[in-house]
């Protein structure tokens, strides 16, 4: 458990960092293949988008790291149940502040996040 528990810490930080620096190829090492995030959408209703076309987008945002934004990361919680994880971050983009629900996995040995459900405000 405690093992699992560092991994998961660690995937958290990764996720991190690939936030602040918009790298959509960190991204992609720590999500699964089939995964998706999904939110409610501008318009009131839930979009689902598969990781590929998250990750699309994810190339064309500026990076809060080359803007040289503040970042403030925190794990709020971290829940482990066998080969299924939830874990909730807080983070900031500003103006926007985020909360991540991250499904994860452990698949052939390694932490994946499988399903990323999030929303922000500003």
């Amino acid at each position: 458990m405690d093992t699992d528990v560092h991994a998961l810490r660690s995937l958290a930080q990764t996720y991190f960092d690939a936030a602040y620096e918009m790298d959509a190829e960190k991204f992609a090492s720590i999500f699964h293949p089939s995964s998706s995030v999904t939110k409610v959408g501008d318009d009131g209703n839930v979009a689902v988008t598969p990781i590929a076309a998250w990750l699309a987008a994810v190339r064309n945002l500026r990076a809060p790291k080359e803007q040289g934004l503040e970042r403030d990361d925190q794990i709020v919680s971290i829940d482990v149940e066998r080969e299924l994880a939830l874990l909730k971050l807080k983070f900031q983009i500003p103006p926007r502040y985020f909360t991540d629900m991250l499904s994860c996995l452990k698949v052939d040995g390694a932490w994946k996040i499988v399903q990323k459900v999030m929303t922000s405000k500003t």
